[in-house]
């Protein structure tokens, strides 16, 4: 029987799409959700459906991904939104490149599926950081927080960011690593109603984002 794959979901007031997303995953696929400091009973949504909840009490993207691939027991981990943006039915196809050995790293390219699903500032601070790194030889046309690898080897990378910059450093260390870093496409639908993104459902919250990517950046610079 095939290890289980553990599934960590960042979360921060996503009850009202927990329920959807985790009734989705695929059999063999375990949800750790990583409460971020919810208030509207996301952990406890959470653990009604069958996921494993852990608490990160520091409010970051990334000390939420971080603290989850901590708790994470199988070999491959993938990260996912858990806001109902994405299908969690599209998880093996990400997987299966990294599970045969022909990737170390997949991420998912965001396809829009209705008008309106990608805010145009989202899009366009995304684009704009894809195209740094483009410069930098990783060949992503997207930042997107779906994504799936080893986990020993991720946390092997030692990624320092706790915010929002952490999938830019992710990405560029696994690049200066050698790692083969693979692309496919995934549906991007709207979130869950009753929901609210803190990085696109606000121009403040692109801007804060693309804060923490700058800043990400003018660290790399300084250690090159």
């Amino acid at each position: 029987m095939p290890s289980p794959i553990d599934v960590v979901l960042p979360c921060l007031d996503e009850a009202a799409a927990l329920p959807g997303v985790l009734n989705a995953l695929p059999p063999g696929y375990r949800a750790i959700v990583v409460d971020n400091g919810s208030r509207d009973g996301s952990a406890q949504v959470a653990a009604r459906h069958g996921a494993r909840v852990v608490h990160e009490a520091r409010r970051g993207y990334g000390a939420a991904v971080h603290t989850g691939l901590e708790a994470a027991q199988g070999a491959l981990v993938c990260v996912l939104d858990a806001d109902g943006s994405f299908d969690p039915t599209e998880l093996p196809a990400l997987v299966a490149p990294v599970a045969s050995g022909s990737a170390d790293l997949v991420v998912g390219r965001r396809r829009p599926v209705a008008a309106g699903v990608w805010p145009w500032h989202a899009r366009a601070g995304t684009a704009l950081v894809a195209a740094l790194l483009r410069q930098r030889g990783i060949p992503l046309r997207d930042l997107s927080p779906i994504r799936v690898a080893r986990r020993e080897a991720l946390l092997g990378l030692g990624v320092t960011d706790r915010a929002f910059g952490y999938p830019l450093e992710l990405l560029i260390r696994a690049a200066a690593a050698g790692w083969r870093i693979r692309e496919l496409d995934v549906r991007y639908s709207h979130r869950a109603a009753g929901t609210r993104s803190k990085v696109s459902g606000s121009v403040r919250g692109t801007l804060r984002a693309t804060r923490d990517f700058a800043g990400v950046l003018r660290t790399v610079e300084r250690s090159r």
